[in-house]
């Protein structure tokens, strides 16, 4: 079986390594080499990356988002900003000390792929909740 496995990956035109870095590179290029301030520059951004994901991966290819949705992504204010970068270390801090806690042991049983994600997840809809919240706008909006 490992002998059949070896030869499948041989016709691929890329290596396991260099779709990865092709894909990555093509991200950078798109968002931190070009200078985007308007809305028509990220939406273009946007659908060259959905495009580069659909040619560059096998299978399954991924939807566009609508302009609607485009257009509340890139709405985002500077909290939803420093409240996703800030999240994942403090998760991870978090993690590692609660760890050494007796009563929170149980920490340890949860991967770090689980944990980060889902702690940022909801640092980011409690966040938005509570500026909903505040500012008196209706839940759904």
């Amino acid at each position: 079986m490992g002998m059949v496995m070896s030869f499948m990956g041989k016709g691929l035109p890329m290596s396991s390594t260099q779709m990865p870095n092709y894909v990555m590179g093509s991200l950078y290029k798109q968002f931190v080499d070009k200078n985007i301030k308007t809305f028509d520059e990220f939406h273009v951004a946007v659908l060259e990356i959905f495009n580069t994901f659909n040619s560059s991966l096998p299978g399954k290819h991924y939807d566009v988002p609508s302009r609607k949705d485009i257009e509340a992504g890139y709405k985002l204010d500077e909290s939803t900003l420093i409240i996703g970068l800030a999240t994942p270390p403090a998760a991870m801090a978090a993690k590692r000390a609660g760890e050494n806690v007796p009563q929170l042991g149980f920490i340890k049983a949860i991967p770090d792929v689980i944990f980060v994600p889902s702690a940022t997840i909801l640092a980011l809809v409690s966040a938005k909740l509570t500026k909903r919240m505040l500012q008196g706008s209706p839940a759904a909006s």
